[in-house]
Formats: structure tokens, C-alpha cells, sequence
């Protein structure tokens, strides 16, 4: 018998200096057994940065066919493509061929073997953009992940502040190809 997902909800309080987003967000999130704390705070993150009214959560890990997040136009081609991890990059080449912009949140264990193999074949992508963080930090912010997520977050000339459970926690937004 499969394990069921863990539902948390999720409330931020989001005040983005860089991309004059001012927003107060509720939603609710499914983590998969199978996805960590990093990841889903990962992706809440991503959720946070590049908010807009249309952004939705697709169903992640269990349909490989489909980002994290996206943006569909009227017509049901894909504006912003959102992923969350280390994909191949292939698969991102690909989303970048069908999608208007792509970003990847990249995270996990093996991000500096990622980055040195894999980040050089996508440097010709036009409208890729790769975001990365710090590793304490993410860690740091799983470690703090509860059932009911409450996050204030101030971007602002690239450096992320999120207070969460009385503390603050600071890490530059470090945009490795592209610009956010």
C-alpha cells in the first residue's frame, strides 16, 4: 500500500523589493513520501519569488511530464515553466523549446557535481534562467517546516530575509544563468 502525501498549509507574506511584488499568499501543498523537506521548502520558495496571479502548483513528482509550478496562457501554451531540483538538462532544453520562460530552482545533495557537469550545457538556453542557495539555508528552513507553514519573506537587491518560527533567516538569491 503506497503512502499517502502529507498536506501542508502554506502562508507568506511576500514583499519583493527587486520585482515590486507585494503580495499576501495562501495555498495548500502536497509533499509526495518521496519528496524531502529541502525540496518542498524549494518549491514553496519558488511559489514565493516568481509569484503572479496565475501561477499554479502542477502535481510535481508524480506526473514527469510536468514542472512544479507553471504559468498557461489562454490558449494552454506554457509561459513559465518552473522546476525544482537537478533535473538533466535535457529535460530542461526540451521545456525550454515549448515553454516562454523556464527557471530552475536547482537543490539537493549533489548541486556541486550538478553545477560543474551539467550547467555548462545550458548556457546557450535564451530564456533559462537557474537559481540556486544557499545549502545551510535550505536546510535550515526544512528544519523549521511544519504542517502549517507561516513565512514572511523580503527580497530585496538580491538577498532573501524569511522570518519563520522567531528567527530570521538571510541568503543572496544567487542567479547562476539568466536574470531574475
Amino acid at each position: 500500500m503506497a503512502l499517502p502525501s502529507t498536506i501542508y498549509r502554506v502562508s507568506i507574506e511576500l514583499s519583493n523589493v527587486d520585482r515590486a511584488v507585494y503580495e499576501a499568499l495562501t495555498t495548500t501543498v502536497a509533499r509526495h513520501p518521496s519528496e524531502t523537506a529541502e525540496r518542498l521548502v524549494t518549491r514553496l520558495l519558488a511559489y514565493a519569488l516568481f509569484q503572479e496571479p496565475d501561477l499554479l502548483f502542477t502535481k510535481g513528482v508524480s506526473a514527469g511530464d510536468e514542472p512544479d509550478l507553471w504559468v498557461k496562457g489562454a490558449d494552454g501554451r506554457v509561459l513559465l515553466w518552473i522546476e525544482v531540483g537537478l533535473p538533466e538538462p535535457e529535460r530542461l532544453l526540451k521545456a525550454c523549446r515549448h515553454a516562454e520562460q523556464v527557471v530552475l530552482m536547482a537543490c539537493g545533495n549533489g548541486l556541486p557535481q550538478w553545477e560543474s557537469r551539467q550547467l555548462p550545457k545550458l548556457t546557450a538556453a535564451a530564456n533559462l534562467t537557474v537559481v540556486c542557495f544557499e545549502k545551510t539555508f535550505i536546510s535550515r528552513l526544512a528544519s523549521l517546516a511544519e504542517r502549517v507553514i507561516s513565512w514572511q519573506i523580503t527580497l530585496s537587491d538580491g538577498v532573501i530575509y524569511l522570518a519563520v518560527a522567531g528567527e530570521t533567516l538571510e541568503t543572496p538569491l544567487t542567479v547562476r544563468i539568466g536574470t531574475y
